[in-house]
């Protein structure tokens, strides 16, 4: 696999992985074989009765209040125990130097592979505690028990989000990380005198330096498109878009930002 890192503030970085090498002759798991059908059962309610396109509607909104970065961190793969036994090939981070030195990298990744665990793991547990409390409902006939799925699905996310900041941090103790800077993204930063344009490392050493400290938007909606595309990553945009917006709003509610 290959993780890339991609600053939308100087404070919040999104952070994908790419699955290298998959086959048809790799094995789901049980987990997969369960997204999988349920992303297309939620794709028939799209066009489905007029209950199944409302269920969709309101599902959409509370599917998009979720954080970008739980989001991301299940695109990394769960780490199985065997393989945490044997593994020793390196993963590449990559990473825009101009935004994000090298030095940082790991102090990067180590918080996203260690601040968000207790959150997750909180939140699965509050999830699964729910879901029998939910389960009566079930004996309703006609209606769906809605509050049951949604408990079931938050309490899986949770899941594999812990999952996904528990594999960061078996790469970081495991010395199998590779940081790999590309020049592109260098230079989809720095075009011009654009939102994301920076001068030199940025992300995280301002805000820990400088005692007023604003935040910046270093990614905006017109650069999603040319990042993906840039790294060849089209299913990328989607996740960019969500990042993007949730930042946005950010700092709309509490205040308008600095532009660079």
């Amino acid at each position: 696999m290959r993780l890339f890192l991609i600053p939308i503030s100087t404070s919040r970085t999104l952070i994908y992985c790419q699955r290298l090498n998959l086959t048809s002759a790799v094995k789901e798991s049980w987990s997969d074989k369960g997204t999988l059908r349920a992303a297309k059962l939620w794709t028939d309610w799209k066009d489905g009765t007029n209950w199944q396109k409302k269920v969709v509607k309101y599902g959409n909104q509370l599917l998009r209040k979720i954080p970008f970065e739980e989001w991301a961190l299940k695109s990394i793969p769960p780490l199985s125990s065997r393989a945490e036994g044997v593994r020793s090939d390196k993963v590449e981070v990559i990473f825009p130097d101009s935004v994000i030195s090298r030095e940082d990298l790991p102090e990067i990744l180590h918080k996203m592979g260690s601040e968000r665990q207790r959150l997750h793991r909180t939140r699965m547990i509050y999830s699964m505690i729910g879901m029998p409390i939910s389960a009566p409902v079930m004996l309703i006939p006609v209606i769906p028990n809605l509050p049951f799925f949604y408990l079931v699905f938050r309490a899986w996310s949770h899941w594999r989000a812990l999952a996904g900041c528990k594999h960061i941090q078996f790469l970081l103790n495991k010395g199998l990380v590779t940081p790999r800077p590309l020049s592109i993204l260098n230079e989809l930063y720095a075009i011009g005198k654009s939102p994301m344009s920076v001068n030199g490392p940025y992300a995280l050493k301002q805000k820990s330096v400088t005692p007023n400290w604003n935040e910046v938007i270093l990614c905006r909606r017109p650069n999603i498109k040319q990042v993906a595309t840039a790294l060849n990553l089209p299913e990328l945009e989607s996740e960019l878009s969500r990042a993007v917006e949730q930042v946005e709003q950010s700092f709309q509610s509490q205040k308008t930002p600095e532009k660079i």
